[in-house]
C-alpha cells in the first residue's frame, strides 16, 4: 500500500471516529451510515485524481463536485437534472433543508428528531470537515493542521450537548488523529531511505537523533509514546483542577437545574416532543388529576414559558432558583379588584412521564410534593434538582382561578417599564409582515385587550387557517413568516406568532406549554394524553396579570373573557371590544356575526371566507445566501492558514523523493538549498543574493546562533551546492532532506517562542506566492504583446488615430 493511501484510509478513519461526538445530539444512528458512505466516495474520488496525477487544486475540486452530487441525490432527487445534477432548484431546496435545520436545532433539545434538515446539517457537515481533512492531510501531506477541524468537529459535538459528547468521544476522536499523525511519520520516512538499520554519520545529525546509537531505538514507538502520554495527559489533569469542575471525564456541573445545588435555571426548549406526542397513533396517558374547579376546561396544566424570542427561537431565560416556599407569593399584576377562587387539585403522574418541570394549573399558589424540586419566581414553575423528575410523582396544587372581566381587560393601564422592556422585545430578524399582519388585523382597536381579542379571533376562525399537525415545527423569524403565508401548522405556530405579533403591538407576551384539560374518565378522574400537548400564548395586563389566550382552532378552549357574551352595546366603552368594521378583518365579538367566533373555533361552523390579511411574500433566506455565508466561513477559517499551508507544501515539495538521474539529483541538492535559505527567512534572517554558498551558509550560522549538528548540516549543503554550481562532474549528494530538517531543527532551538510562532504561521518567505504571481502577470502581458499580428494591429491604430486625431 502505497503512502499516500495509507494517508487517505487513516484520514478517512480519523473523521468518523471524530463523527462519534455528534452521535448524543441526534436519534437514530443511520445518518451515521451514509455519512460513511459518502465520505469514502469523497476519499475514494482523491485518491484516483491523485494517481492520475492531477493538481492538488484540481483533486480538492472533484472531491468536493462528487460530494455536492451524492448530497443531491440524498437529498435533493426529486429538484434535480436526471436526479443528480444540481440545478437551480435543487441548490434552493438545499438552501432550505439548511434553514430548516437551523431552526430545528432551535427548536428541539438534545437528542434532536432525525428531521431532513438536521441530517443534511450533520452530514454535511461530516463530508466538509472530512474534505479538508484528506486536504490537508493526503494533499497536502501535513497532518498536523488536521487536528484543527477534527477539533472543531469534537467542539461543537460537545458544546450542543452539555456534556453529552464525553470522554469515550473525546478518547475516539484523539486515538483518530494519533492515527493519522502516525500514517504521516511513516510516510515521511518511507521518502528518506532505511535511515533506521543502525549505521550512523559519523559527524553527528539528525539521523542519530532518530537512530540512536545501537539503531534500535524507533521514531514510531517513541510518537506512539509521547502520543499516549500526551491524551493521558489530557484526560486526567483536568480531573487535579477545581475550577474546570470535573473535567473530561465529569458529567453536568451544578446550575442547570438538574445538578447538586440547583442555582439557576437554564434556557431550556421544552418543545422536544410536542409535536410527536401529538401525532401519536395512541394517546397514552402521562397523567390524571381530580380537582374542584367548576369549570374544568379552564384548568390548563402549565410547564413552563418561553418568554425569550432571539430570531431563531422562543426560550427560557436564565433565572434565579429558590426553595420552595410554603405558600406561593401573589402572582404579578393580579390586581384586588379581580374575581379569584383557590381550587385544590391532585395529581399523579405516570411512571413512564419524565419531566424535569412539574406541571401545574396557573398560577399555584400552594404545591405539596415529596423530592427535590426548586421554584423559578418569575415563571412561577417547579423544577426537578439533582436528577428529580415528574416519574410518578403525586401532589397536591392549590391554584387561583383568575377571572377579569372584559371591562378590566379593556381597562388594564401600561404596565412597568422594565416590564414591558423585556416581554416586548423582538429581534431585527422579524420579517416587517408580521408588524404589518397584526396592525392590519387589529386596525380600529380601541385598547390592548381589543387587539388581543381581534389577534385570538384571526388566527382561530376568521384568518382561514387550517391546524394540521404534520407541517415542519419551527419557531424562528422565518418559521412565522412561513406560517402566515401558508396558514397551517399547529399549537406551537399559533402561539408563536400571536406572541410575536402581540409584541409588535406593544403587548407584553410569552408562550406558556404543557398540557390541555384532558377527558374525564367515567370514575370521575381526569385523564391527560400525550395528545393533549400544547402550546398557548400568555399576555401581560395591568391589573390582571398573566392572562392565556387561544389562538389554535380546534384545540382547548377560548376563556371566557375573549367570548361573544361579552356585552357590545356602546362601542366607545373603553372597556368592551370595538365594533367597528374596516377594511381589515375584525376579530372582535359582534353582535351581527352569523356564526361566533368560538363557535367557529370549535369548527361547528365550516371554514371562514372572511378575506384574511396580505400574505407575505418572505420565503426565508435565499439559498444563495446561505451559501455565501458557508463560503464565507470557510475562508475565514482558511485564509489565516493559508500561509501555514503554503509553507507546508513548498517545504514537502523541496524535500520529497525526485527522480534518480543526474539532473535530478541536481534539482534535489538547490530544492534543498532553496528550502535552507526560506527556513533561514522565515527565522529572521533574510536572503543575500551576492553571497556564494559557502559564506551565505556562515552567515546563516552566525545570525542563527546554531549548534555544532545543524552548523555542520547547512555546511555540507552548500558543499553539495557548490559541486552542482561549480564542478565538471558533480558527485551525488544524500542525506539532504535530513540535513535541511536538521537546519530547521537548530533555527527553531535559538529562537524564541514569538519568533517560533511567527516563522510558522506567518512566514517569511510566503512572500514568494506574490512574487511569483506578479511574474506570471508580466509574462502573460508580455506574450500578448509579442504574439504574432499584434504589431500590424498596434500600428494600423496609430496611423487612425493620428489621420482622426
Amino acid at each position: 500500500m502505497s503512502g499516500r493511501t495509507r494517508l487517505a484510509l487513516c484520514a478517512y478513519a480519523a473523521t468518523l471516529l471524530a463523527t462519534g461526538a455528534l452521535l448524543p445530539l441526534v436519534d437514530g444512528v443511520g445518518w451515521l451510515f451514509q455519512a460513511a458512505l459518502v465520505l469514502g466516495v469523497q476519499s475514494g474520488v482523491g485518491a484516483l485524481a491523485r494517481r492520475v496525477p492531477l493538481a492538488r487544486s484540481l483533486t480538492i475540486a472533484s472531491q468536493a463536485l462528487v460530494t455536492l452530487l451524492l448530497l443531491t441525490v440524498l437529498f435533493a432527487r426529486d429538484h434535480a437534472l436526471f436526479g443528480v445534477v444540481p440545478g437551480p432548484e435543487a441548490v434552493m431546496r438545499l438552501g432550505e433543508l439548511l434553514v430548516a435545520g437551523g431552526e430545528d436545532v432551535g427548536t428541539y433539545a438534545i437528542p434532536a428528531p432525525l428531521t431532513d434538515g438536521i441530517r443534511l446539517m450533520v452530514i454535511g457537515g461530516v463530508v466538509l470537515i472530512g474534505l479538508v481533512v484528506d486536504a490537508l492531510a493526503v494533499s497536502f501531506r501535513s497532518a498536523a493542521p488536521a487536528g484543527l477541524p477534527l477539533l472543531a468537529l469534537y467542539s461543537v459535538a460537545a458544546g450542543l450537548s452539555g456534556g453529552g459528547a464525553g470522554w469515550l468521544w473525546f478518547l475516539l476522536a484523539a486515538c483518530g488523529y494519533l492515527l493519522l499523525l502516525l500514517a504521516e511519520g511513516r510516510d515521511r520516512l518511507s521518502q528518506w531511505g532505511r535511515v533506521f538499520s543502525g549505521a550512523s554519520r559519523s559527524s553527528g545529525g539528525l539521523s542519530d537523533g532518530l537512530a540512536g546509537a545501537g539503531g534500535g531505538s524507533s521514531p514510531v514507538r517513541t510518537g506512539r509514546r509521547i502520543g499516549v502520554l500526551a491524551l493521558g495527559i489530557a484526560l486526567v489533569v483536568p480531573l487535579a483542577l477545581p475550577t474546570l469542575d470535573s473535567g473530561l471525564l465529569g458529567g453536568d456541573g451544578p446550575g442547570t437545574g438538574k445538578g447538586s445545588g440547583g442555582g439557576t435555571i437554564s434556557a431550556v426548549n421544552p418543545l422536544v416532543s410536542l409535536q410527536n406526542n401529538l401525532n401519536q397513533p395512541e394517546n397514552r396517558e402521562v397523567m390524571t388529576y381530580r380537582s374542584n374547579i367548576q369549570d374544568p376546561q379552564s384548568l390548563y396544566l402549565r410547564i413552563l414559558a418561553l418568554d425569550e424570542f432571539n430570531g431563531s427561537e422562543w426560550r427560557s431565560s436564565t433565572r434565579r432558583l429558590t426553595d420552595v416556599p410554603n405558600r406561593l407569593p401573589q402572582p404579578t399584576g393580579l390586581g384586588r379588584d379581580v374575581s379569584v377562587t383557590e381550587v385544590r387539585t391532585n395529581i399523579s403522574a405516570s411512571r413512564s412521564y419524565q419531566q424535569t418541570y412539574l406541571p401545574l394549573p396557573y398560577p399555584a399558589s400552594e404545591v405539596r410534593i415529596d423530592g427535590r424540586w426548586r421554584y423559578e419566581p418569575e415563571g412561577r414553575t417547579l423544577v426537578g434538582d439533582d436528577g428529580q423528575t415528574t416519574r410518578g410523582a403525586q401532589y397536591e396544587v392549590g391554584s387561583l382561578v383568575v377571572e377579569p372581566t372584559a371591562e378590566q381587560l379593556a381597562a388594564a393601564g401600561p404596565p412597568s417599564q422594565s416590564l414591558s422592556q423585556e416581554y416586548t422585545r423582538v429581534p431585527e430578524s422579524l420579517p416587517s409582515v408580521v408588524a404589518e399582519t397584526a396592525e392590519k388585523v387589529t386596525e380600529g382597536s380601541a385598547n390592548a385587550y381589543e387587539q388581543a381579542v381581534k389577534l385570538q379571533d384571526w388566527f382561530a376562525s376568521d384568518g382561514g387557517f387550517t391546524y394540521d399537525t404534520s407541517v415542519a415545527s419551527g419557531t424562528g423569524s422565518s418559521a412565522i413568516a412561513r406560517f402566515l403565508r401558508d396558514k397551517e401548522g399547529f399549537c406551537v405556530h399559533f402561539s408563536f406568532s400571536m406572541a410575536a405579533m402581540a409584541r409588535t403591538l406593544g403587548i407584553p407576551s410569552r408562550v406558556a406549554v404543557g398540557f390541555t384539560p384532558g377527558t374525564v374518565k367515567a370514575n370521575g378522574a381526569t385523564s391527560v394524553g400525550l395528545r393533549d400537548a400544547h402550546a398557548w400564548p400568555e399576555l401581560y395586563f395591568e391589573g390582571v396579570g398573566w392572562t392565556r389566550f387561544e389562538p389554535t382552532p380546534s384545540r382547548g378552549s377560548a376563556p371566557e373573557y375573549t367570548r361573544p357574551q361579552v356585552p357590545t352595546d356602546d362601542a366607545s366603552d373603553p372597556a368592551q371590544p370595538s365594533a367597528d368594521t374596516s377594511v381589515a378583518p375584525s376579530a372582535a365579538p359582534s353582535a351581527d356575526d352569523s356564526c361566533p367566533p368560538q363557535l367557529r373555533q370549535e369548527g361547528g361552523c365550516g371554514p371562514s371566507q372572511e378575506p384574511g390579511a396580505a400574505l407575505p411574500t418572505d420565503r426565508g433566506t435565499p439559498a444563495g445566501t446561505v451559501l455565501l455565508l458557508i463560503l464565507g466561513a470557510v475562508l475565514v477559517l482558511v485564509l489565516p492558514l493559508a500561509p501555514l499551508l503554503w509553507r507546508t507544501r513548498t517545504r514537502n515539495r523541496r524535500l520529497g523523493s525526485g527522480g534518480r538521474t543526474p539532473s535530478d539529483a541536481a534539482a534535489r541538492t538547490l530544492a534543498a538549498w532553496q528550502e535552507v535559505i526560506d527556513t533561514a527567512w522565515d527565522h529572521g534572517i533574510a536572503p543575500d543574493e551576492s553571497l556564494t554558498p559557502r559564506k551565505a551558509a556562515a552567515r546563516i550560522v552566525r545570525l542563527g546562533r546554531l549548534d555544532t549538528t545543524a552548523a555542520e548540516a547547512v555546511h555540507r549543503i552548500a558543499s553539495a551546492v557548490e559541486q552542482v554550481l561549480y564542478a565538471p562532474g558533480p558527485r551525488p549528494a544524500s542525506g539532504l532532506t535530513e540535513d535541511a530538517l536538521a537546519v530547521r531543527a537548530g533555527l527553531q532551538a535559538s529562537a524564541d517562542r514569538g519568533a517560533r510562532l511567527r516563522a510558522t504561521l506567518l512566514p517569511r518567505s510566503s512572500v514568494r506566492v506574490v512574487w511569483a504571481v506578479a511574474d506570471r502577470r508580466t509574462a502573460l502581458a508580455e506574450r500578448w504583446v509579442n504574439r504574432p499580428g499584434h504589431g500590424r494591429w498596434t500600428a494600423r491604430l496609430r496611423r487612425l488615430a493620428r489621420q482622426h486625431g
